[in-house]
Protein backbone atom coordinates (compact mmCIF):
# COMPACT_ATOMS: atom_id res chain seq x y z
CA UNK A 1 0.00 0.00 0.00
CA UNK A 2 1.33 3.47 -0.88
CA UNK A 3 2.64 5.68 1.89
CA UNK A 4 -0.09 8.26 1.23
CA UNK A 5 -3.65 7.10 0.55
CA UNK A 6 -5.24 10.43 1.51
CA UNK A 7 -4.02 13.94 2.23
CA UNK A 8 -5.02 16.64 4.70
CA UNK A 9 -5.14 20.42 4.56
CA UNK A 10 -1.99 20.84 6.66
CA UNK A 11 -0.03 18.84 4.06
CA UNK A 12 -1.25 21.13 1.29
CA UNK A 13 -0.57 24.31 3.24
CA UNK A 14 3.00 23.16 3.90
CA UNK A 15 3.55 22.90 0.13
CA UNK A 16 3.38 26.69 -0.01
CA UNK A 17 7.08 26.77 0.88
CA UNK A 18 7.87 24.50 -2.10
CA UNK A 19 5.84 26.50 -4.65
CA UNK A 20 8.85 28.04 -6.38
CA UNK A 21 11.22 27.23 -9.20
CA UNK A 22 8.55 27.26 -11.92
CA UNK A 23 6.22 29.71 -13.64
CA UNK A 24 2.98 29.74 -15.63
CA UNK A 25 4.02 32.90 -17.49
CA UNK A 26 4.81 32.88 -21.23
CA UNK A 27 8.60 33.22 -21.15
CA UNK A 28 9.83 29.72 -20.41
CA UNK A 29 13.46 28.58 -20.09
CA UNK A 30 14.85 26.59 -23.00
CA UNK A 31 14.60 23.28 -21.11
CA UNK A 32 10.94 23.79 -20.19
CA UNK A 33 8.38 21.41 -21.63
CA UNK A 34 6.36 24.49 -22.57
CA UNK A 35 9.19 25.78 -24.77
CA UNK A 36 9.10 22.64 -26.93
CA UNK A 37 8.12 22.86 -30.56
CA UNK A 38 5.05 20.65 -30.02
CA UNK A 39 3.68 22.72 -27.14
CA UNK A 40 2.06 26.12 -27.12
CA UNK A 41 3.64 28.99 -25.25
CA UNK A 42 1.32 30.28 -22.58
CA UNK A 43 -0.16 33.61 -23.44
CA UNK A 44 0.12 34.79 -19.88
CA UNK A 45 -1.97 37.64 -18.60
CA UNK A 46 -4.14 39.55 -21.04
CA UNK A 47 -3.07 42.78 -22.73
CA UNK A 48 -5.04 46.02 -22.79
CA UNK A 49 -4.50 48.71 -25.42
CA UNK A 50 -2.57 51.71 -24.10
CA UNK A 51 -1.85 54.16 -26.92
CA UNK A 52 -0.92 54.75 -30.53
CA UNK A 53 2.38 56.62 -30.84
CA UNK A 54 5.19 57.45 -33.30
CA UNK A 55 7.58 54.65 -34.12
CA UNK A 56 10.89 55.01 -32.26
CA UNK A 57 14.20 53.39 -33.08
CA UNK A 58 14.36 50.00 -31.36
CA UNK A 59 10.59 49.40 -31.39
CA UNK A 60 9.47 45.94 -32.50
CA UNK A 61 8.34 46.29 -36.12
CA UNK A 62 5.60 43.74 -35.40
CA UNK A 63 3.91 46.42 -33.27
CA UNK A 64 3.55 48.80 -36.25
CA UNK A 65 -0.07 49.72 -36.99
CA UNK A 66 0.03 49.68 -40.78
CA UNK A 67 -3.42 51.21 -41.22
CA UNK A 68 -2.54 54.17 -38.99
CA UNK A 69 0.87 54.45 -40.68
CA UNK A 70 -0.72 54.66 -44.13
CA UNK A 71 -3.37 57.13 -42.98
CA UNK A 72 -0.97 59.45 -41.11
CA UNK A 73 1.94 58.98 -43.57
CA UNK A 74 4.49 58.16 -40.87
CA UNK A 75 5.13 54.99 -38.87
CA UNK A 76 2.99 54.45 -35.77
CA UNK A 77 3.04 51.59 -33.26
CA UNK A 78 0.38 50.27 -30.93
CA UNK A 79 1.45 49.81 -27.30
CA UNK A 80 -0.18 47.67 -24.65
CA UNK A 81 -0.16 47.26 -20.90
CA UNK A 82 -0.09 43.81 -19.38
CA UNK A 83 -3.10 43.23 -17.18
CA UNK A 84 -2.11 42.87 -13.54
CA UNK A 85 -3.82 39.55 -12.94
CA UNK A 86 -5.71 36.76 -14.65
CA UNK A 87 -7.91 33.91 -13.43
CA UNK A 88 -6.37 30.45 -13.11
CA UNK A 89 -8.72 27.46 -12.76
CA UNK A 90 -7.45 24.12 -11.44
CA UNK A 91 -9.73 21.28 -12.55
CA UNK A 92 -9.03 18.49 -10.06
CA UNK A 93 -10.07 14.86 -10.59
CA UNK A 94 -10.94 12.93 -7.41
CA UNK A 95 -12.91 10.07 -8.99
CA UNK A 96 -12.54 6.43 -7.99
CA UNK A 97 -9.97 5.55 -10.73
CA UNK A 98 -7.67 8.15 -9.13
CA UNK A 99 -7.68 6.13 -5.90
CA UNK A 100 -4.79 3.95 -7.02
CA UNK A 101 -1.06 4.03 -6.42
CA UNK A 102 1.70 1.45 -6.25
CA UNK A 103 4.56 3.67 -5.09
CA UNK A 104 4.76 6.89 -3.05
CA UNK A 105 1.14 8.01 -3.19
CA UNK A 106 -2.28 7.52 -4.75
CA UNK A 107 -3.00 9.37 -7.99
CA UNK A 108 -5.67 11.30 -6.10
CA UNK A 109 -3.07 12.50 -3.58
CA UNK A 110 -0.64 13.47 -6.35
CA UNK A 111 -3.42 15.48 -8.03
CA UNK A 112 -4.03 17.31 -4.74
CA UNK A 113 -0.31 18.07 -4.31
CA UNK A 114 0.04 19.35 -7.88
CA UNK A 115 -3.00 21.58 -7.38
CA UNK A 116 -1.64 23.01 -4.13
CA UNK A 117 1.76 23.79 -5.65
CA UNK A 118 0.16 25.46 -8.66
CA UNK A 119 -2.36 27.40 -6.58
CA UNK A 120 0.25 28.79 -4.17
CA UNK A 121 2.53 29.71 -7.09
CA UNK A 122 -0.31 31.44 -8.89
CA UNK A 123 -1.23 33.47 -5.83
CA UNK A 124 2.40 34.49 -5.34
CA UNK A 125 2.49 35.70 -8.97
CA UNK A 126 -0.49 37.98 -8.27
CA UNK A 127 -3.12 36.09 -10.27
CA UNK A 128 -6.59 35.00 -9.22
CA UNK A 129 -7.00 31.37 -8.14
CA UNK A 130 -10.08 29.17 -8.38
CA UNK A 131 -11.01 25.70 -9.44
CA UNK A 132 -13.42 22.89 -10.19
CA UNK A 133 -13.09 19.77 -8.01
CA UNK A 134 -15.06 16.69 -8.96
CA UNK A 135 -15.81 13.04 -8.28
CA UNK A 136 -18.56 10.71 -9.53
CA UNK A 137 -21.27 12.52 -7.58
CA UNK A 138 -20.15 16.16 -7.27
CA UNK A 139 -18.80 19.06 -9.30
CA UNK A 140 -17.68 21.83 -6.94
CA UNK A 141 -16.89 25.27 -8.38
CA UNK A 142 -14.65 27.70 -6.48
CA UNK A 143 -14.75 31.15 -8.08
CA UNK A 144 -11.28 32.65 -8.79
CA UNK A 145 -10.07 35.34 -6.40
CA UNK A 146 -6.66 36.74 -5.47
CA UNK A 147 -6.59 35.81 -1.79
CA UNK A 148 -5.11 33.17 0.49
CA UNK A 149 -8.57 32.39 1.84
CA UNK A 150 -9.73 31.43 -1.67
CA UNK A 151 -6.75 29.10 -2.12
CA UNK A 152 -7.55 27.49 1.22
CA UNK A 153 -11.20 27.10 0.21
CA UNK A 154 -10.14 25.34 -3.00
CA UNK A 155 -7.73 23.05 -1.17
CA UNK A 156 -10.31 22.22 1.51
CA UNK A 157 -12.70 21.05 -1.21
CA UNK A 158 -9.93 18.94 -2.71
CA UNK A 159 -9.26 17.38 0.71
CA UNK A 160 -12.96 16.75 1.32
CA UNK A 161 -13.43 14.84 -1.93
CA UNK A 162 -10.07 13.15 -1.46
CA UNK A 163 -11.21 11.69 1.87
CA UNK A 164 -14.45 10.47 0.31
CA UNK A 165 -12.37 8.02 -1.71
CA UNK A 166 -11.19 6.23 1.43
CA UNK A 167 -14.73 5.64 2.75
CA UNK A 168 -16.18 2.16 2.23
CA UNK A 169 -19.52 3.58 1.10
CA UNK A 170 -19.45 3.71 -2.73
CA UNK A 171 -19.87 7.03 -4.49
CA UNK A 172 -23.23 7.33 -6.24
CA UNK A 173 -23.27 9.16 -9.55
CA UNK A 174 -21.88 9.11 -13.05
CA UNK A 175 -20.10 12.46 -13.46
CA UNK A 176 -17.67 12.21 -16.38
CA UNK A 177 -14.67 14.25 -17.40
CA UNK A 178 -16.80 15.67 -20.22
CA UNK A 179 -19.48 16.85 -17.80
CA UNK A 180 -16.77 18.74 -15.95
CA UNK A 181 -15.26 20.31 -19.06
CA UNK A 182 -18.70 21.51 -20.11
CA UNK A 183 -19.04 23.20 -16.72
CA UNK A 184 -15.58 24.75 -17.10
CA UNK A 185 -16.59 26.17 -20.49
CA UNK A 186 -19.44 28.02 -18.76
CA UNK A 187 -16.98 29.54 -16.26
CA UNK A 188 -13.92 30.23 -18.42
CA UNK A 189 -15.19 32.38 -21.26
CA UNK A 190 -11.80 33.82 -22.23
CA UNK A 191 -8.28 34.64 -21.02
CA UNK A 192 -8.17 32.03 -18.26
CA UNK A 193 -5.44 29.53 -17.60
CA UNK A 194 -7.14 26.15 -17.07
CA UNK A 195 -5.04 23.36 -15.55
CA UNK A 196 -6.68 19.93 -15.83
CA UNK A 197 -5.22 17.55 -13.23
CA UNK A 198 -6.47 14.04 -14.03
CA UNK A 199 -5.58 10.56 -15.23
CA UNK A 200 -7.97 11.21 -18.18
CA UNK A 201 -10.06 8.15 -17.36
CA UNK A 202 -13.06 8.05 -19.69
CA UNK A 203 -11.66 10.61 -22.13
CA UNK A 204 -13.02 10.22 -25.66
CA UNK A 205 -13.71 12.16 -28.86
CA UNK A 206 -16.08 14.45 -27.00
CA UNK A 207 -13.21 15.31 -24.63
CA UNK A 208 -11.14 16.45 -27.58
CA UNK A 209 -13.98 18.63 -28.86
CA UNK A 210 -14.49 20.29 -25.47
CA UNK A 211 -10.75 20.81 -24.96
CA UNK A 212 -10.52 22.40 -28.41
CA UNK A 213 -13.30 24.86 -27.57
CA UNK A 214 -11.72 25.62 -24.21
CA UNK A 215 -8.27 26.21 -25.69
CA UNK A 216 -9.63 28.51 -28.40
CA UNK A 217 -10.05 31.42 -25.96
CA UNK A 218 -7.99 30.29 -22.97
CA UNK A 219 -4.70 28.62 -22.15
CA UNK A 220 -5.06 24.95 -21.24
CA UNK A 221 -2.53 22.69 -19.53
CA UNK A 222 -3.03 18.99 -18.81
CA UNK A 223 -1.26 17.48 -15.82
CA UNK A 224 -1.64 13.80 -16.70
CA UNK A 225 -1.27 11.81 -13.47
CA UNK A 226 -0.12 8.21 -13.88
CA UNK A 227 1.23 5.35 -11.81
CA UNK A 228 4.32 3.42 -12.98
CA UNK A 229 2.47 0.14 -12.44
CA UNK A 230 0.11 1.24 -15.18
CA UNK A 231 3.03 1.35 -17.60
CA UNK A 232 4.38 -2.06 -16.62
CA UNK A 233 2.21 -4.68 -14.93
CA UNK A 234 3.62 -8.16 -14.40
CA UNK A 235 1.24 -10.70 -12.96
CA UNK A 236 2.11 -12.91 -9.99
CA UNK A 237 0.40 -16.11 -8.83
CA UNK A 238 -3.00 -15.31 -7.25
CA UNK A 239 -2.60 -11.59 -8.08
CA UNK A 240 -5.93 -9.78 -8.42
CA UNK A 241 -7.11 -6.28 -9.18
CA UNK A 242 -10.35 -4.47 -8.43
CA UNK A 243 -12.08 -2.16 -10.90
CA UNK A 244 -15.33 -0.46 -9.82
CA UNK A 245 -16.24 -3.39 -7.59
CA UNK A 246 -15.26 -6.10 -10.10
CA UNK A 247 -12.37 -8.36 -9.03
CA UNK A 248 -10.11 -9.47 -11.88
CA UNK A 249 -7.34 -12.08 -11.73
CA UNK A 250 -4.08 -10.87 -13.31
CA UNK A 251 -2.66 -13.48 -15.73
CA UNK A 252 0.80 -14.73 -14.78
CA UNK A 253 2.57 -14.72 -18.16
CA UNK A 254 4.86 -12.54 -20.25
CA UNK A 255 2.35 -12.15 -23.06
CA UNK A 256 -0.10 -10.37 -20.76
CA UNK A 257 2.61 -8.04 -19.41
CA UNK A 258 3.68 -7.05 -22.94
CA UNK A 259 0.08 -6.55 -24.06
CA UNK A 260 -0.73 -4.44 -20.99
CA UNK A 261 2.33 -2.23 -21.48
CA UNK A 262 1.58 -1.72 -25.18
CA UNK A 263 -2.05 -0.86 -24.43
CA UNK A 264 -1.02 1.69 -21.81
CA UNK A 265 1.54 3.25 -24.15
CA UNK A 266 -0.99 3.46 -27.00
CA UNK A 267 -3.46 5.28 -24.77
CA UNK A 268 -0.78 7.68 -23.54
CA UNK A 269 0.50 8.34 -27.07
CA UNK A 270 -3.04 8.85 -28.36
CA UNK A 271 -3.94 11.53 -25.83
CA UNK A 272 -0.56 13.23 -26.01
CA UNK A 273 -1.05 13.47 -29.78
CA UNK A 274 -4.62 14.73 -29.41
CA UNK A 275 -3.67 17.53 -27.05
CA UNK A 276 -0.56 18.47 -29.01
CA UNK A 277 -2.69 18.71 -32.15
CA UNK A 278 -4.71 21.47 -30.49
CA UNK A 279 -1.51 22.93 -29.01
CA UNK A 280 -2.25 21.94 -25.42
CA UNK A 281 0.86 20.91 -23.42
CA UNK A 282 0.68 17.63 -21.51
CA UNK A 283 2.73 17.37 -18.31
CA UNK A 284 3.15 13.73 -17.16
CA UNK A 285 3.13 13.51 -13.35
CA UNK A 286 4.13 10.20 -11.76
CA UNK A 287 2.97 8.90 -8.38
CA UNK A 288 6.45 7.59 -7.62
CA UNK A 289 8.42 10.84 -7.16
CA UNK A 290 7.82 14.12 -5.28
CA UNK A 291 5.50 16.31 -7.32
CA UNK A 292 7.55 19.43 -6.53
CA UNK A 293 10.65 17.99 -8.19
CA UNK A 294 8.74 16.80 -11.25
CA UNK A 295 7.08 20.17 -11.86
CA UNK A 296 10.38 22.03 -11.56
CA UNK A 297 11.92 19.59 -14.03
CA UNK A 298 9.05 19.94 -16.51
CA UNK A 299 9.19 23.74 -16.32
CA UNK A 300 12.95 23.86 -16.70
CA UNK A 301 13.85 25.01 -13.17
CA UNK A 302 12.61 28.55 -13.82
CA UNK A 303 13.02 30.66 -10.68
CA UNK A 304 11.52 34.01 -11.59
CA UNK A 305 7.83 34.65 -12.01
Amino acid sequence: MPAHTTINIDDLVMLKADARGFSFLPRQPVHSLLAGRHASRLRGRGLSFRELRHYQQGDDIRAIDWKATARLRSPYVRTYDEERERPVLFVVDQRVPMFFGSRRAMKSVVAAEATALGAWRTLDAGDRVGGVVFNESEIVFVRPHRSQSRVLHLLQEVVRLNHRLAVDEPLVGNVTINDVLERVLQCAKHDHLVVLVSDLDGANERTRELATRLAAHNDLLVAAVYDPLGASLVGEPDMRASDRGEVIEIPHDRKFADSFRQSFQRRLDEWTKVFHTIKVPVLPISTSDPVRDQIRELFGHQVSI
